[in-house]
């Protein structure tokens, strides 16, 4: 009888293993989901900043250092060969980290121009509170999309490495507090957003609310770690609903407005950030959960890019 229980349960264990290593490779597909997403959003951005020759008002406010900075269109085409190269480089896993690292350098640089941003704005408006939001919103956008090329970068290490660890500590605040600031900043301008919900949907109010909670609601899970992966899985599909019904509309009407092209370019690529943090930490989870025995056959870098 000891015997049968026992074979019972190492049977039970091995239809566990298999199950979590199926749900491991499943994991890994989405992430490359996800890896396409910013890729794909990362280049799109690059082939704007080149088809208009300048920077997106809206997510690159180079203006911000001078109205008449010298140089600014060649420096638009420089980022955006520079943006179309590391989109295209996070594809292929040869050269994954390269484009990651590329990629986190674009967006930080863009981060800092909203930066410049700030002390433009108090000195010219005051110390405002819809100053201050805004910058902080426009910082926060670009933080976000730093966030997946991070872990992207620290795929390629071990899973037990503290390059890992620490990037999921880093790609955590830095996803997990843009969406609390975003719903902030809806809630705070809830007349503003409310007109931007399509006419057919009515109730504009109460759908920039709803937003505006949820946005709020994944961020708070996302860095306190209280259900992470469902909050980070949602906030892709709320994002991909906005990529439908709210950004990819207008373009037909304003095709030659680079800011709406910009906006609905960076929604791919935030899609594609939340899409990769979700199965990082899910993977991770699973790992932990595998016997010793699987985890030396996962242990090798992950296969995040084709």
């Amino acid at each position: 009888m000891y015997h049968c229980g026992h074979t019972i349960s190492s049977e039970l264990e091995n239809h566990v293993s298999f199950w979590l290593l199926a749900k491991r490779l499943m994991g890994d597909q989405q992430m490359k989901v996800g890896v396409w997403f910013y890729g794909l959003g990362t280049a799109l951005t690059g082939i704007l900043d080149i088809a208009w020759g300048d920077f997106d008002p809206s997510h690159q406010p180079i203006k911000a250092l001078g109205v008449s900075l010298p140089g600014q269109h060649i420096l638009a085409y420089v980022a955006g060969v520079w943006l179309v190269a590391a989109g295209l480089a996070i594809l292929w896993r040869r050269t994954a980290r390269i484009g990651a690292a590329a990629s986190a350098i674009a967006y930080l640089i863009f981060a800092t121009f909203w930066l410049a941003r700030s002390y433009a704005g108090i000195h010219a408006l005051g110390w405002r509170i819809d100053v201050l939001l805004g910058v902080t919103f426009g910082v926060a956008q670009q933080l976000m999309l730093v966030a997946p090329a991070a872990i992207v970068y620290a795929s390629s290490a071990s899973p037990d490495s503290l390059l890992q660890k620490r990037a999921a500590i880093a790609a955590r605040w830095m996803l997990g507090l843009p969406p609390v600031i975003f719903g902030l900043f809806h809630l705070i301008g809830i007349r503003v957003f409310a007109s931007i919900v399509p006419h057919w949907m009515g109730f504009g109010y109460f759908w920039a609310v709803l937003t505006g909670v949820a946005f709020f609601l994944a961020g708070c899970a996302i860095c306190s770690g209280i259900m992470d992966v469902l909050a980070a899985r949602l906030l892709a599909l709320m994002l991909l609903l906005f990529e439908g019904f709210v950004e990819i509309p207008p373009i037909f009407m304003r095709l030659h407005n680079q800011a709406t092209w910009g906006a609905a370019v960076y929604n791919v690529a935030a899609i594609g950030a939340c899409l990769i943090f979700a199965e990082f930490l899910a993977s991770r989870a699973d790992r932990r959960r595998i016997g010793p025995a699987e985890n030396v056959t996962m242990s090798r870098p992950d296969p995040v890019v084709a």
